[in-house]
């Protein structure tokens, strides 16, 4: 908007004012001092006023000027600008720091917000898996029909990204206690180093930006949990919120099992990857040609008493799921275990049908005949260590239950009815053993994106 016939200074004579309130057509000017310091407004009512009084219209306009005028600064909320042109208010100049006229506003020219920088933020919840673990991956599936159930917990990973300026890129993981930066894309393609796995999704996804990314993870690393297809899974929402083109869940999924798999070269199933993103309590099918999630609805009072029967325990000890899962792939290629992984998938189905019948104890003690299955699988699943957790959480309380992920470490998930659950958790008390309590999270990915001056 051309300002020149909307200002006028005050030493002006009053009818200069009125041939320029006759160009603008709005019935008014705004009055400034020498600075060009807006000091009031005069409208053709208040010209008219003074010269009915006796005034001349070679007076200054200055004598005609109310200084008690509707402004506001840049950072007036749209809000209060409405309301204002809402109560008969013509025009409401917009000034800087130093009182200048920088906008004008009327109920005709009212300009939309300009687009704001954001940050994009995003969290990913981790999975419990109940059954069906090593059928999950390609070289089974590719000849068998796979399955699994599991479910998202409330642990999550947690990113956060924002756009640069330039094409730097800065990654700080609390979870590896460390920070990295890069001076372009080109760069982060030959780096070695503890973030790998991140590297493996910026070569999946190629963006063509430069970037902070900040990451934090409730739960430990190598754990059991699927933890690292939930952080590339909440990486992979960030930088989904700055796309046009959004990804879909199982673009996301298949592009995180990519990055894992494919690139980085570590060994491992399908569910994980799914199992984040689309959150909630599933039954998945594994086939050559397609993976299917189905959700399990359970009623409300069976879910609540599964969740209050289960119990998570962290054995203090960390384990490599790929070294683990590459054992378990030569093991699988001969014919008992082939048939032991198959026992487990033909296990799966009933532990489906045992939750949607409610038949929670037989579930839970599904959980254990899955366990057994589990450690025959590969000598490296379980250890001394770990058979006596288990041996003595079953004399404690527990009706079931099993390790979770590749194994060697990480989480147990143990199964405990009714008032048993206490004894329990008094007994792994006793012998130093974390309790971590969770509740099903039926979202998966969840990703947003925030205003930078919000805060």
């Amino acid at each position: 908007m051309n300002f020149d016939n909307f200002i006028i200074i005050k030493s002006a004579s009053i009818m200069s004012a009125l041939n320029q309130i006759d160009l603008n057509h709005k019935g008014l000017i705004f009055v400034k001092e020498y600075s060009d310091k807006i000091i009031g407004i005069a409208t053709d009512g208040d010209i008219r006023r003074y010269l009915l009084a006796g005034g001349n219209v070679q007076d200054h306009i200055e004598k005609c000027t109310n200084i008690n005028f509707v402004k506001a600064d840049q950072k007036a909320p749209r809000e209060f600008l409405l309301k204002q042109l809402d109560q008969n208010i013509r025009m409401i100049p917009i000034l800087d720091e130093n009182d200048k006229l920088v906008s004008i506003l009327s109920k005709d020219h009212f300009p939309s917000s300009e687009e704001q920088k954001v940050f994009a933020r995003a969290k990913s919840p981790v999975r419990i898996s109940f059954g069906g673990g090593g059928s999950d991956t390609s070289n089974y599936f590719i000849n068998n029909n796979g399955a699994v159930i599991n479910a998202t917990i409330s642990l999550f990973s947690h990113a956060s990204l924002k756009k640069r300026d330039d094409e730097s890129i800065h990654i700080n993981s609390l979870d590896l206690k460390d920070k990295v930066t890069f001076n372009n894309f080109q760069d982060i393609l030959s780096y070695q180093g503890k973030f790998s796995l991140i590297q493996s999704l910026i070569k999946a996804i190629h963006p063509d930006f430069g970037f902070e990314l900040y990451l934090h993870s409730d739960f430990p690393m190598n754990s059991g949990l699927g933890g690292s297809s939930v952080v590339l899974s909440a990486i992979l929402g960030c930088f989904n919120q700055f796309r046009n083109d959004k990804w879909d869940q199982h673009d996301i999924a298949e592009i995180a099992y990519q990055a894992e798999r494919l690139f980085l070269g570590v060994a491992g199933g399908w569910q994980d990857q799914y199992a984040t993103v689309f959150g909630g309590l599933n039954f998945m099918e594994f086939k050559q040609d397609q993976n299917i999630i189905h959700p399990i609805r359970l009623p409300n009072d069976v879910l609540l008493e599964l969740e209050e029967s289960l119990v998570l325990c962290y054995t203090g000890t960390t384990h490599d799921s790929g070294d683990i899962h590459k054992d378990q792939r030569l093991k699988s290629r001969s014919e008992e275990v082939e048939k032991r992984i198959q026992s487990n998938v033909e296990l799966t189905f009933d532990m489906r049908n045992h939750l949607l019948r409610g038949r929670l104890n037989k579930f839970g003690k599904s959980l254990d005949m899955a366990w057994q299955l589990k450690r025959s699988f590969s000598d490296r699943i379980s250890n001394p260590w770990l058979d006596e957790i288990y041996a003595g959480a079953m004399e404690n309380g527990a009706i079931g239950g099993k390790l979770l992920g590749a194994g060697g470490g990480g989480y147990f998930l143990f199964y405990a009815k009714h008032f048993y659950r206490h004894k329990l958790m008094d007994w792994m008390k006793g012998k130093n053993l974390e309790y971590v309590p969770f509740r099903f999270e039926e979202s998966g990915l969840q990703s947003w994106t925030v205003r930078e001056d919000n805060f």
